[in-house]
């Protein structure tokens, strides 16, 4: 596996904030599996049980807040990483509204304080953000968004998104302009959004999967909020493979990828809500759902997704699962661990990477 993305991450210190989170968590265990020294910092895992804690990956985890400067400051100064993924983030629609603020001083001033810090330690090679497809301004249209399109965001988490990809390339354009780089300084900064991110070990509040997960283990059937929404679904390791393949391009310091890009999945994903609800019947029998006939108490968009042209013809990056596989690997995944008590975190990795290969996608070759 150390050979995997050009062998690019074999040795290379890697910081990765929100390490205890659900896409963290994977994204740490793979670059674990390539020979990085990964360095976490993170909040303490948000659920229990969670993704983070039943890996018991042995690497370098500090608690912390992003929204703390100086602790923030003084990690990246002891550690020196070479490239810095910055993942922590308040990532709930719904928690945006209740807590409006958190959700902004998170986002928006975590970002910040994560781009700054490495601008002044002036060590770290490469910076990735990332944020999400609804930082994009939503105009429920029947096509994809591309990377030129306006930032916006109707609800607070969304909003939140927009601001740090705008905070983002400001902090291209003043501090790290591509002009200047090997000149005045040594640091490529890019911005990545994804679509609908599942996969097995997600527990989190007021998302489609763990709420379905947490109704069948219960022996309840689970009430579909918003049924008709349409979301670009992918499994997680898709969105991770397209920040990897970033991240090597940019190590190696080909600042013409230094950017913001879009990885989301094939048209045929974009499935509304109750498909991915009736879809994960066929592999866990226990799920029973109802769709619920009132509209959500918030505002989510209906329609959402992305064009990944500009990744798929520069990164020479592809989505690799299906929707079918997608909600496969997914199930299956929690099935195991709730039956026979066992994470499949592995399998599905191995399972991913050999059909890349079969695929000839460049990154796994």
């Amino acid at each position: 596996m150390n050979n995997l993305f050009g062998g690019v991450y074999k040795d290379k210190t890697v910081f990765i904030t929100g390490h205890t989170g659900f896409k963290g968590s994977w994204l740490a265990y793979w670059l674990l599996k390539m020979g990085a020294n990964v360095i976490g910092y993170s909040l303490e895992p948000p659920t229990s049980p969670n993704h983070f804690d039943l890996l018991k990956s042995d690497y370098i985890s500090i608690i912390g807040d992003i929204r703390d400067k100086k602790l923030l400051q003084k990690v990246i100064l002891e550690y020196k990483p070479d490239i810095v993924f910055h993942l922590a983030a308040q990532p709930i629609v719904k928690q945006s509204y209740i807590d409006p603020v958190e959700t902004f001083e998170t986002n928006v001033l975590g970002t910040l304080n994560v781009v700054e810090a490495c601008r002044k330690a002036n060590f770290v090679k490469v910076i990735i953000n990332i944020t999400s497809d609804k930082c994009y301004e939503n105009k429920e249209w029947i096509w994809g968004y591309r990377e030129s399109d306006p930032m916006g965001g109707y609800d607070p988490y969304s909003a939140s998104k927009g601001c740090s990809e705008i905070l983002t390339a400001s902090y291209r354009n003043s501090f790290f302009n591509l002009k200047d780089y090997d000149k005045k300084h040594n640091t490529l900064l890019a911005s990545v959004r994804a679509g609908n991110v599942i996969g097995g070990g997600d527990w989190a509040q007021y998302r489609i999967i763990p709420d379905i997960i947490r109704a069948a283990v219960q022996g309840e059937k689970v009430e579909i909020r918003n049924p008709k929404a349409t979301r670009p679904w992918q499994h997680v390791l898709e969105p991770l493979s397209g920040y990897l393949t970033l991240g090597w391009k940019l190590l190696e310091g080909k600042k013409e990828f230094a950017s913001g890009w879009n990885f989301g999945p094939e048209i045929e994903n974009n499935k509304p809500v109750s498909e991915v609800a009736k879809g994960s019947i066929k592999y866990w029998k226990d799920i029973k759902i109802t769709e619920s006939n009132n509209s959500d108490d918030v505002h989510e968009a209906n329609l959402l997704m992305l064009d990944c042209s500009k990744a798929i013809k520069h990164l020479k990056w592809k989505p690799i699962w299906n929707f079918s596989q997608t909600i496969k690997k997914t199930i299956k995944w929690y099935k195991a661990f709730y039956q026979s008590d066992t994470i499949t975190t592995e399998d599905d990795l191995n399972a991913y990477i050999s059909d890349a290969k079969n695929k000839g996608i460049e990154w796994s070759l």
